[in-house]
């Protein structure tokens, strides 16, 4: 970096440095033993303009007597240096000895300004920089500030950039400083290399970091950007990586970074040590303490025999310990984990000691950095208070919940030391982040058409930690909005309350004939039992109803109305039978006809349902955006009947196990089922489960199950009260391609089944009569007729398919392509090999 100098009317102001003022300037004279008796108030000053003389007489301390020696002087010169206010100081003595102080004074800035900077806004440099508009020049901090400007360009992955200051001299002793900047283009990783690694590959371990190579994409993210920091952060993921599936000994030896002229950009090669991998080969649980049984800790470990060693299940074991051991009165208990190697057989001996640990207390917990979150929303994440005994394991649970708030860039939960030496503080540094969102996405899918939704949410409303959002959803076959807030700490209990308003329109398209309108309120508390396992329960209100083109319950059999339109059946009741010739013998199924269950829907108007439900997730996945390892479980049950219109009890189970197998190949599993329930009421079929594609791909929506067969109808998919499925799935990368693109692909098979239907099957009103000699209604018919009755299938088919899958984690969102080809139909079931979805955020 370079300093430039111009001028702007002015003459160019000479700026003197002193280095380390412990010997006088030129010009300075040592005063002579005449001067000894010299007092502070005799002291004259020259040169000041801004500063009054009694501030410059302050530095100079008098001896004994009133009386300045030398050793004063030397002081007081070397202190008013120091101030950063003067760019000369200069001692001299005058008539009689009297001692002259002659200064000249810095100048005062009259403006900060920045130009060239179009990436890194002006307010943010200026709350960066130390010199400030009306403060004091000072060559030395304006050096500094260019160093800390050009840093700031760094961290932003530009390392081509030049920063100038350039000082300007205006009237009355006053400069403007400007900075100018070259910012330059920024400066990426072009490699990132693994050397040492055969456990694992390159692909899998690029999962691990945080550090991404660019490419043509990379303009949409900022993972590629070179950043020091988050490289050595990389080093740490990565050896605790191999820490968790049982290479006790790796080592992340370096992480080399060179900067490549001709790509300019940075290569990033990891050096790692692997090591054995171990297996544990024995638990064992001691004690120090009078009185504790070591063998009920037990229970509380998550390190068991004969499984890869896992330094996070031994972290976790030790804190839940620790934990229930203070909860027992063994506050000051501490848990040690060790391990002895067997370097032949590759297992580790795992012993927990618990001991007394010191007798320290929580003084006070200081909070820093918390501009808007308020103190309790932090405080309450703490088991623990002041006063109360210090327990690490409890203060590194704080510091995680923290952490997962989403509400700070960084938090770091640091001791010092007390009023006592058996008192200590808890310091709580934190940096506080934007946590409001404002989104537009769109998507498309087969099903749902194109999508497009507006949403505006903040995660810490008002800085009380209160979750608040607003959304409305416009595509071509669903509209709607919803409002939704949660509490997450309902009456200083660790118990989530939420509240959902929203309306729903679902559109007829080409799977089904009728629309729905749902207007819907739920209320919800949700529970963490322990940290794999959460227990929701609910409350859920809502009004229903069906809409359908008019022309699709048109059929009135009421002879003698201006309405009056047969079904063919009535027609042919009649003595001597209608013609029907005008319509070819349709009657009112000449423009088609909605299934019977559904014009019984528009008939029953809109309908009231009141649930009281509870779901309970089991979730030990390693990544919850892109699981590769771990088990996921949902069940779920709703009892409809708490007033409202109907009364059901419907039970739901899903499943998925996730398994790296090999070459970063993960298998995944997947099994679900439901059931439905009747209680008092009949069920309505929009109660009922309707599956395609989500049961077995290579199935139109809705194209699984019962189905009404009338062929001058819709054939309306009806739903069924018994579903199960089952899927296996392989997700593979494309080895050939770079990481950074996100394409995986997937072979899989599905197999499932969904029926009994048990809604309406026939109606009287006054608009269809039942007819003498048909049949009311007909399951699994040798043949379809027409009839006033519903006539439909419900074969216990079991539906079968293969497929591909292609899935990019896009940088617009994730887009999943499916190929399926079912092998086992139904008779009457619908197709759609074909299926793509996904979406964006922009």
């Amino acid at each position: 970096m370079k300093f430039g100098l111009r001028l702007r009317g002015g003459l160019l102001a000479t700026l003197i440095m002193f280095g380390a003022p412990v010997i006088a300037p030129v010009g300075a004279v040592f005063v002579s033993s005449s001067a000894l008796a010299q007092t502070v108030q005799s002291i004259s000053v020259q040169g000041n303009r801004r500063v009054e003389v009694e501030t410059i007489r302050s530095y100079f301390k008098p001896g004994p007597g009133g009386h300045l020696d030398q050793g004063a002087i030397d002081d007081g010169l070397k202190a008013l240096i120091e101030t950063g206010l003067f760019q000369d100081v200069r001692i001299n003595r005058g008539p009689g000895g009297q001692i002259i102080v002659s200064v000249v004074e810095n100048p005062v800035i009259g403006r900060v300004a920045f130009e060239g900077n179009k990436k890194i806004k002006d307010e943010q440099l200026t709350t960066e920089v130390q010199s400030k508009a009306r403060g004091t020049f000072s060559r030395a901090m304006v050096q500094s500030d260019t160093l800390r400007i050009a840093e700031i360009y760094r961290r932003s992955g530009r390392y081509d950039v030049r920063v100038t200051p350039e000082i300007i001299e205006q009237p009355n002793n006053r400069v403007d400083l400007i900075f100018t900047i070259e910012e330059g283009a920024k400066t990426g990783v072009k490699s990132i290399e693994f050397v040492g690694n055969n456990a694992f590959s390159s692909y899998r371990l690029r999962d691990v970091i945080k550090t991404r190579e660019s490419n043509l994409l990379s303009f949409l993210a900022s993972g590629d950007i070179y950043d020091p920091d988050r490289v050595e952060a990389d080093r740490d993921l990565i050896r605790r990586f191999y820490l968790k599936h049982g290479f006790a000994d790796v080592q992340v030896v370096a992480a080399l970074t060179e900067y490549d002229p001709e790509k300019k950009g940075f290569n990033v090669t990891f050096k790692i040590e692997e090591g054995a991998q171990y297996r544990v080969g024995a638990v064992d649980f001691r004690s120090s303490i009078p009185n504790f049984d070591p063998s009920s800790m037990r229970g509380y470990s998550r390190v068991n025999v004969g499984s890869l060693y896992n330094v996070e299940s031994v972290e976790k074991s030790v804190e839940e310990m620790q934990i229930e051991a203070s909860r027992r009165g063994f506050a000051f208990a501490v848990v040690r984990p060790g391990g002895d190697r067997n370097f032949e057989a590759h297992t580790v001996s795992v012993v927990f000691n618990i001991d007394e640990g010191p007798r320290t207390y929580i003084e006070r917990i200081n909070l820093r950095g918390n501009t808007r979150t308020r103190d309790y929303v932090i405080r309450r994440e703490f088991d623990i208070s002041e006063g109360d005994a210090y327990n690490r394991a409890l203060v590194d649970r704080a510091e995680r919940r923290l952490k997962n708030l989403d509400y700070f860039k960084s938090v770091k939960i640091a001791t010092e030391p007390g009023s006592s030496s058996d008192r200590v503080i808890l310091v709580v540094d934190m940096e506080e982040k934007s946590t409001g969102d404002f989104s537009i996405s769109g998507g498309y899918s087969t099903t749902d058409g194109a999508l497009a939704e507006v949403s505006v949410s903040e995660r810490n409303l008002l800085g009380r930690g209160l979750f608040a959002k607003a959304a409305v959803t416009y595509g071509q076959y669903a509209r709607g909005y919803s409002l939704s807030f949660v509490e997450p700490y309902l009456l200083d209990y660790r118990v989530a309350l939420g509240l959902d308003l929203y309306q729903r329109q679902q559109l007829s398209n080409s799977y089904i004939s009728y629309g729905t309108k749902t207007l819907g309120f739920s209320p919800r508390l949700g529970f963490s039992l322990r940290e794999d396992l959460s227990l929701q329960l609910r409350y859920s209100i809502y009004q229903q109803e069906i809409t359908l083109p008019s022309y699709l319950a048109n059929c009135n059999n009421n002879l003698g109305t201006s309405a009056f339109n047969p079904s063919p059946a009535f027609a042919a009741s009649q003595i001597p039978p209608l013609d029907l010739s005008s319509t070819n013998g349709l009657g009112c199924y000449s423009d088609g006809e909605a299934s019977l269950p559904v014009r019984k829907e528009l008939a029953n108007g809109k309908t009231l349902t009141s649930a009281l439900g509870y779901t309970l997730t089991y979730n030990t996945l390693d990544n919850n955006k892109n699981p590769t390892d771990g088990l996921l479980i949902d069940f779920r049950q709703d009892f409809a009947g708490v007033g409202g219109d109907v009364s059901y009890l419907k039970t739901v189970a899903d499943g998925k196990y996730y398994a790296p197998l090999v070459s970063d190949i993960v298998g995944i599993v997947r099994l679900q089922g439901g059931i439905l329930t009747k209680i008092n009421d009949d069920l309505r079929m929009l109660d009922h489960f309707q599956m395609g594609p989500n049961l077995v791909r290579g199935f139109a929506p809705n194209g699984i199950g019962p189905r009404d067969l009338n062929p001058f109808g819709t054939q309306d998919a009806l739903g069924g009260t018994k579903y199960w499925g089952a899927s296996l799935e392989l997700q593979m990368p494309f080895w050939f391609l770079p990481k950074e693109v996100g394409l995986k692909g997937a072979v899989y098979a599905d197999a499932g089944g969904l029926y009994d239907y048990k809604g309406p099957t026939s109606w009287t009103a006054t608009n269809e009569v039942n007819v003498p000699g048909c049949i009311p209604s007909t399951v699994n018919p040798s043949s379809t007729g027409t009839c006033t009755g519903l006539v439909y299938d419900d074969s216990k088919v079991i539906r079968s398919s293969v497929g591909v899958g292609l899935i990019w984690q896009s940088p617009f969102g994730p887009l999943r392509f499916d190929y399926a080809v079912p092998l086992s139909k139904g008779k009457y079931d619908r197709t759609q090999e074909f299926r793509f979805g996904g979406g964006t955020t922009f």
